[in-house]
């Protein structure tokens, strides 16, 4: 059972601190719309993504073209509080580990596999801004009315301009369950 219940009240704290403080610790030029996406994708996954699946492989392979500047070491990692969502980076197909093909059907599978959280985003947002807030963070107030807003219209955002210079992301999201299952056996051999 993962850590998000019915209600703010039932959401562990401490838990939430600690991936808020990785996030930071691995990416230290996140801002607060980073953390925002971080989350976000953990609780939607790559549902919001999918919409025409010709049009996903065709993104995938221009993004699989044009990405010769990844910056850093790893081929995945677990986003998140619970980490039921996988960031699996394309230097595992740049560096032949996986196939596009994989990963693109782990991706339109993880959309699918989709299951609803126990409890709303906005509401799991807000736990999070409290939990930043008692951090003493001090993201800027205009970047947290846009992710107010946004988090009360389930939105999705991009990455900060900041963090897409300092790290350069390309990846896809993927469900734990099939991540350990189809990729991550062919990532770590």
């Amino acid at each position: 059972m993962g850590i998000f219940m019915s209600s703010a009240q039932d959401i562990d704290k401490m838990t939430l601190r600690m991936a808020i403080e990785r996030q930071l610790a691995v990416y230290p030029e996140s801002t607060l719309q980073d953390v925002y996406k971080a989350f976000y994708q953990e609780h939607f996954g790559p549902e919001h993504m999918i919409t025409d699946t010709a049009a996903v492989r065709n993104y995938l392979d221009y993004e699989l073209a044009h990405c010769n500047d990844q910056v850093g070491h790893l081929y995945y990692e677990p986003i998140g509080v619970d980490g039921n969502y996988v960031r699996v980076y394309l230097k595992a197909v740049t560096d032949g580990l996986i196939t596009a093909d994989e990963l693109l059907q782990a991706f339109i599978d993880s959309a699918a596999a989709r299951q609803e959280p126990a409890i709303d985003w906005e509401t799991k947002w807000n736990a999070i801004v409290e939990v930043i807030d008692q951090m003493k963070l001090g993201f800027g107030a205009s970047e947290r009315d846009m992710l107010r807003e946004a988090s009360i219209k389930k939105q999705a955002v991009h990455h900060s301009l900041q963090y897409n210079a300092a790290y350069k992301p390309h990846y896809r999201i993927v469900e734990r369950g099939i991540f350990e299952m189809l990729l991550k056996p062919s990532i770590d051999r």
